[in-house]
């Protein structure tokens, strides 16, 4: 700044003008009138400045505009002007007498309006640079947010090829792993402007061949060239475009109706409303500023006509009501751009450094020769210590270390036809402790892109639905995975995609869906049941059967059939065998501590008891024919009675087994909730598995130690053929309980205890019909024959 203070009254009055030397973007392209802007921004500013009477009240800002291409050789050409004076710049000389600036507004230096580039913050290298615009560190979060928000989590991401950009892709890929979002497709920007060249060709192929229908767009001005280039010649559509930083370049040639970045989003810092700009903006013309060549080009490329006193040839004169209000929508010179909001800003600061320094020195007594017309301080520091809050209401600080809080405004960019182009704002983004909590979105106010009704999805593999999880793919990204139903007992009731299905409480169990939990319903073999009382009945009709074969017998007891073979082993027989078929009624039923008891005890004693009577019956017969003969030795044995001791004997062996049982682990009310779907069984579980076993080895042992005497002594002769009966029924008896072992161990729930019941009863029945049956045949029917026998 070369600032001039004004004279005192009496004096020449004639202001003395102060520089500051202001060097907007390149305008060679077309496109790129938009950023006059910029410059119309710095006119604004500074001749608010230099009407407030509050701000350097004797003091007048003077400026120098320079345009900066996008050339390392312009920049050179436009530094070396602005130093020298000269438009054939001499390097190291200097023209100017008066007119030395303090401070440059630029895109890359001193003072610099550009995005916030943090390789620019180093104060050794850069001790007098300043940057307007605000740290970026939050933009990655917004950007995360917004993709959390609608549910994208594969996205493309094209970045420029340079240091910066390449800082930006390291934290961005970072947050986005944080978050479990995936990257489909990475594409570096060239700095190349060739139109149809391999880049390009390259840049349009990749974006049409990415699955991802969500694209994160990042870079400076060569790269972002690059993409308006190629987006305007190679339409693509079907892509939702989030942008920052130069986002304004990709913007500007939305001139049909398929551009390909409609219904993009864009990331900015936020900024309020400049009172009075947009007046400025509608009444300014070139005759306001007759030193500017651009600004003549300028009103003839958007109206096609020239300003009055324009020196641009024969062409004819604008209407009087030409303004910028009536341009076309192609290029909007209403709305501020950041840029144009960070140069007012720029403008002011340097206004507030510069009256502070005023202040200080006059309060100080400066001996400074002030009576200058020029004035040209040095600001160093100053600049990092000013805040003021601008027209807008907003604060500004240069100081990167404030701990102001990161505001960015989100855009939807709309095409219309006619090449109207609109950035309408749809939401905010202020970032926060908690990631989602600062983003604030307007989706109905959202224009999406061509081929969309609806909100885009952009995923690697769609939703698992409720009932399913989802399996990762070995060699693709998390994000990447195959939908799997959820094992039986399991569940997911995940609207989203569930990392894995859920177990059902064991009370409960899984719909046909998967989806959610049902209560099991309480079940056991119940007399209610079909099959349970189908077993019931039974038992109780073979159990009134051996009582009616009893009565029979009793009532029978002196003939020769009853007689023969002890009378009194047939009675034991007849009764543990109603023993038998009542005890099968102990699995009937809800269980419970007392029939859980019994059932084992009972079945193993009563069953016992038959076995052994069998036993008896066997050694009766094989000694009445073995050693009844005259002289035999063992004869005694037949006579004391000796195999009616059989039948204690082996009881209480078993008796003795079940004791040791019950003593150690007895039987108890359990609950099976995995044998039948839906279903809880109430079981009795036998407490020690090896006390059973024992026990029913013990029983199987007798059954094969009385089926092997029986089947030794089945050809001895009798007239009743007894020996072949008890033969035939041990035969029956372990033929049952064997096929009942595989059988037991291959059933669960109710039908366990239903083949348990089943082989009680067909065991037991197979020993009444067996040995009991062919007699009350005689007894009943041929009485005649069992005398005619005797005789």
């Amino acid at each position: 700044i070369n600032s001039v203070r004004k004279q005192e009254s009496g004096e020449d009055d004639s202001e003395m003008r102060g520089w500051i030397t202001f060097t907007p973007c390149s305008l060679v392209f077309s496109w790129l009138w938009k950023n006059y802007q910029y410059v119309l921004a710095f006119y604004f500013a500074i001749q608010e400045v230099n009407k407030d009477s509050h701000l350097l009240p004797n003091l007048t800002l003077g400026f120098q505009v320079h345009n900066a291409f996008s050339s390392d050789q312009f920049t050179l050409w436009s530094t070396l002007l602005w130093l020298s004076g000269k438009m054939d710049p001499l390097p190291n000389y200097n023209c100017q007498t008066q007119t030395k600036s303090a401070a440059v507004i630029a895109g890359t230096t001193s003072v610099t309006y550009g995005p916030f580039d943090s390789m620019l913050s180093d104060e050794d290298q850069f001790p007098s640079l300043y940057q307007m615009a605000p740290k970026d560190s939050s933009l990655i979060h917004g950007m995360v947010t917004l993709l959390l928000h609608f549910g994208w989590t594969w996205v493309a991401l094209f970045i420029s090829d340079d240091l910066k950009g390449e800082q930006f892709l390291r934290d961005l890929k970072a947050e986005l792993v944080k978050n479990g979002i995936c990257v489909a497709l990475t594409e570096k920007l060239p700095d190349t402007k060739t139109m149809y060249g391999p880049s390009d060709i390259t840049f349009m192929s990749r974006i049409r061949v990415s699955s991802a229908n969500v694209h994160i767009l990042h870079g400076e001005a060569g790269s972002l060239i690059t993409v308006d280039l190629a987006a305007e010649f190679f339409l693509t559509t079907g892509k939702v475009w989030i942008m920052a930083a130069k986002w304004d370049i990709v913007m500007a040639e939305m001139n049909h109706m398929l551009h390909s970045f409609h219904g993009s989003f864009s990331f900015s810092p936020h900024k309020g409303v400049i009172p009075g700009f947009q007046h400025f903006l509608k009444t300014v013309d070139p005759s306001h500023y007759p030193e500017d060549f651009y600004f003549p080009k300028l009103w003839y490329h958007l109206f096609h006509c020239s300003p009055v006193g324009s020196l641009c040839g024969k062409i004819y004169n604008c209407p009087e009501n030409t303004s910028f209000e009536i341009v076309s929508g192609v290029i909007d010179m209403l709305t501020m751009s950041d840029s144009s909001y960070f140069i007012y800003n720029a403008v002011y600061a340097l206004a507030h450094v510069l009256h502070n320094m005023l202040i200080q020195k006059s309060e100080m007594g400066s001996s400074e020769d002030t009576d200058q017309h020029h004035y040209s301080p040095k600001l160093g520091t100053s600049m990092v210590k000013i805040q003021f809050t601008n027209s807008a209401g907003d604060h500004i600080s240069l100081d990167e270390k404030s701990n102001q809080m990161p505001h960015y405004d989100i855009h939807n960019a709309v095409n219309f036809p006619a090449g109207l182009g609109l950035l309408v704002k749809v939401g905010e983004f202020v970032s926060k402790s908690s990631l989602g909590q600062g983003l604030v979105i307007n989706e109905e106010m959202i224009e999406w892109p061509i081929g969309f009704t609806e909100t885009p999805r952009s995923v690697c593999s769609q939703s698992c639905g409720s009932g399913f999880w989802k399996v990762p793919q070995e060699g693709r990204p998390v994000c990447c995975f195959a939908c799997v139903f959820c094992p039986e007992g399991h569940i997911s009731n995940h609207t989203g995609n569930a990392a894995q299905c859920v177990a059902c409480p064991t009370h409960e169990y899984p719909n046909n869906e998967r989806t959610h939990c049902l209560p099991k319903v309480v079940t056991f073999l119940a007399y209610q049941d079909t099959l349970g009382m189908a077993l019931a009945c039974t038992a109780l009709c073979l159990s009134a059967l051996t009582a009616a074969v009893l009565g029979v017998f009793v009532r029978h007891q002196h003939t020769p059939i009853v007689k023969a073979n002890n009378r009194a082993l047939s009675y034991i027989l007849l009764i543990s065998l109603t023993f038998c078929f009542l005890c099968s009624l102990l699995f009937i039923g809800r269980p419970n501590t007392a029939t859980c008891t019994l059932q084992s005890i009972a079945f193993g004693l009563v069953f016992t008891v038959a076995v052994s009577t069998v036993l008896a019956k066997t050694l009766t017969v094989i000694l009445a024919f073995k050693v009844t003969a005259p002289g035999r030795r063992l004869r005694w044995l037949l006579v004391s009675g000796a195999p009616n001791y059989i039948i204690p004997s082996c009881s209480l062996i078993q008796l003795t087994l079940c004791g040791v049982w019950l003593g150690t682990s007895p039987p108890f009310v359990d609950s099976d909730t995995h044998s039948e779907h839906g279903h809880i069984i109430i079981t009795c579980n036998k407490g020690s598995v090896t006390a059973f076993y024992c026990g029913l080895g013990y029983l199987g042992s007798l059954a094969l130690g009385t089926f092997t005497v029986a089947f030794l002594a089945r050809n001895l002769p009798d007239t009743f053929n007894e020996a072949k009966f008890l033969t035939f029924s041990m035969l029956v008896f372990c033929s049952v309980w064997l096929t009942f072992l595989p059988v037991h161990h291959s059933t669960k729930g109710k039908v366990m205890v239903a083949v348990e019941v089943f082989s009680i009863l067909a065991s037991s029945a197979g020993l009444l019909g067996c040995i009991f049956v062919p007699k009350c045949y005689v007894i009943l029917l041929r009485p005649h024959s069992f005398l005619s026998h005797v005789s």
